[in-house]
């Protein structure tokens, strides 16, 4: 029998924009993320003006009851953090211990993070088309690269693979995750069986699989541990109440700190008898097991 062989859980605390802006409070969340077990706490950086288009930049936010400025483009300005803060985050994460990473959303944020050599850098699902941004990441930079594939057709994930295999380098450093792009996603949209199926086309192909989040609870996340995503990552907040559309999706404190101890459980759990009778077992078959 080929006995299956499952790795440590990596939990990714998605700080992302959920800041509010406030450098203060994105200290505060690496902390409780910490506190909560977290692997890595994680950012998103932008350049509004590389990204969106000049009618984009001046449109109004969607859901004026979530923005942050008058404009689509001043809400995301009101919402990014600086390259030296970003260097300040990293700085903190490492005097206290946990690790740093951040989604990047174009080539000139791509660069500014490269600059400060990150164990990993994401790529969000809405720019896993992006190749020029791609290709930054897989030339430029020596790191892990993460890439989400929701809202992704499978011929831009089969291209996304082969686009890092020209180098040689999805086996070795790619991270491919499973995700529904929704916030919040109902649990019949999860689709966790997708899982399995990055795992049987692309599991030879890449260095892991994971999964990113963005329904309610935690019992779908160690359904995805257990079919095969190593890396869980959830947005994570202090308070989901707070003005911002991720925080309605996003764990708070409690409920992040208890489904890393239930991923660390689930780990312990995942394995094979050493022996076919384990030595908490022979004491209960000496009372219990039937015998003429």
């Amino acid at each position: 029998m080929n006995k299956i062989k499952y790795n440590k859980p990596l939990g990714i605390a998605e700080i992302g924009c959920n800041h509010k802006g406030d450098f203060n409070i994105a200290i505060e969340l690496t902390n409780l993320a910490l506190q909560c077990g977290a692997s890595y706490a994680k950012f998103q950086k932008r350049n509004p003006k590389e990204l969106l288009s000049e009618g984009n930049y001046n449109a109004p936010h969607p859901n004026m009851m979530h923005a942050y400025g008058d404009t689509y483009g001043e809400h995301r300005e009101r919402l990014e953090f600086t390259a030296d803060q970003h260097k300040a985050l990293k700085t903190h994460c490492e005097e206290i211990g946990i690790g740093y990473s951040t989604s990047v959303w174009d080539v000139t944020s791509a660069r500014e993070i490269i600059s400060l050599n990150p164990d990993f850098i994401k790529v969000p699902s809405a720019c896993n088309n992006n190749f020029d941004l791609l290709k930054e990441l897989r030339d430029g930079y020596h790191g892990f690269v993460h890439v989400s594939f929701g809202m992704t057709t499978h011929e831009e994930e089969k291209a996304v693979v082969e686009f890092f295999e020209q180098t040689d380098s999805a086996k070795d450093r790619l991270v491919i995750y499973s995700c529904t792009s929704g916030y919040p996603v109902a649990f019949e949209d999860v689709c966790l069986m997708e899982i399995v199926r990055l795992k049987e086309e692309y599991g030879e192909r890449v260095l892991d699989i994971g999964f990113s989040g963005h329904h309610l609870g935690i019992a779908i996340d160690i359904a995805a541990y257990a079919l095969g995503a190593t890396w869980i990552e959830r947005h994570f907040t202090k308070d989901r109440t707070w003005k911002g559309t991720d925080h309605a999706a996003s764990l708070e404190p409690t409920g992040f700190g208890k489904l890393i101890r239930d991923l660390n459980a689930t780990y312990k759990s995942l394995d094979y008898k050493k022996n076919e009778l384990l030595e908490v077992e022979l004491v209960q078959r000496e009372k219990l097991k039937y015998s003429k």
